[in-house]
């Protein structure tokens, strides 16, 4: 029986991307077809926007304050859950932000 596939997405300042995008795929992610193809992804760039309230750490920026940040958001695909549990770790841990935006969804084969 096949692993069940899923999409992780997440964003990243530019700085940040390669370092991000490195820990994610050294569990796995972006790498299917038995291995015939890896650190496979898709980028998209954008601004993202947020204001850290009370309490907040933010990496950059004031608490209170608008901040906006020119960031890519990622797209890699996982085969397997384990796969997908791994790169969510690896990538909170190589990401600057103290919450780091991100999704996961369970793919169909259609």
């Amino acid at each position: 029986m096949s692993k069940r596939l899923f999409k992780l997405i997440f964003t990243v300042p530019h700085t940040s991307l390669e370092v991000c995008k490195q820990a994610v795929f050294s569990a796995g992610a972006g790498t299917f077809s038995e291995g015939k193809y890896s650190e496979v992804c898709f980028e998209t760039k954008g601004t993202g926007q947020f204001i850290p309230g009370p309490g907040a750490e933010p990496a950059i920026g004031a608490v209170g304050k608008v901040i906006k940040v020119e960031q890519t958001k990622v797209e890699v695909q996982c085969v397997g859950k384990e796969i997908v549990v791994a790169a969510v770790e690896k990538l909170k841990r190589a990401h600057p932000y103290e919450e780091v935006a991100y999704e996961v969804y369970a793919m169909e084969d259609v």
